[in-house]
């Protein structure tokens, strides 16, 4: 049998694909719901994308209470890498939204798309992760952690204790993994 060629298609998921096989389930609505959350997870990354580039390109947008345009504008005022990758090992990395580090001071900023309710706990993780590939202590630096979101700025300050419980956390975790994967193999 030769089979149909679909070049453009390959490494891609259609959002009726057969891993994804829980809509056989779904009714109508559903159905649509689901199609909603994927289109602004598909919107959230593209807002994502933009924003990044924006900043690279230190373009300011028109001033605003606006979510994206206050995010770009103060990271590209408080001169932040985006997308940054923070990395302690293979089982614990993650990527900020718009990090910078100059004067002991710590700062991360996220940009939040979606409605649902972001936590703090993603950006402390983040701290903790920069604190570890640096070895900086967090009882050296200072450290300002922003959520964007809802056309509203959240700001948080954790303590020093906040970010080594996680870093110890993460430590601990990471050698737990590598010790079970040897076991494993």
């Amino acid at each position: 049998m030769n089979f149909n060629e679909h070049l453009n298609l390959e490494g891609c998921h259609a959002f009726l694909g057969a891993s994804k096989y829980h809509w056989i389930r779904y009714d109508q609505e559903k159905l649509a719901n689901a199609y909603s959350n994927f289109r602004a997870a598909t919107k959230g990354t593209e807002l994502h994308n933009f924003a990044a580039q924006c900043i690279k390109l230190g373009q300011k947008l028109p001033r605003s209470r606006k979510t994206l345009n206050m995010y770009v504008n103060d990271a590209i005022g408080f001169k932040m890498i985006p997308e940054q990758v923070l990395y302690y090992s293979d089982n614990c990395f993650g990527t900020a939204d718009a990090i910078a580090f100059r004067n002991k001071l710590l700062r991360i900023h996220d940009y939040k798309s979606g409605v649902i309710p972001a936590h703090m706990e993603q950006l402390e993780i983040y701290a903790a992760l920069f604190c570890l590939e640096y070895k900086t202590k967090p009882s050296e630096i200072d450290m300002e952690l922003r959520i964007y979101q809802n056309d509203e700025v959240l700001i948080h300050v954790p303590t020093a204790e906040d970010i080594l419980l996680i870093m110890d956390k993460i430590i601990t975790f990471d050698k737990l993994l590598n010790k079970i994967k040897l076991e494993e193999a």
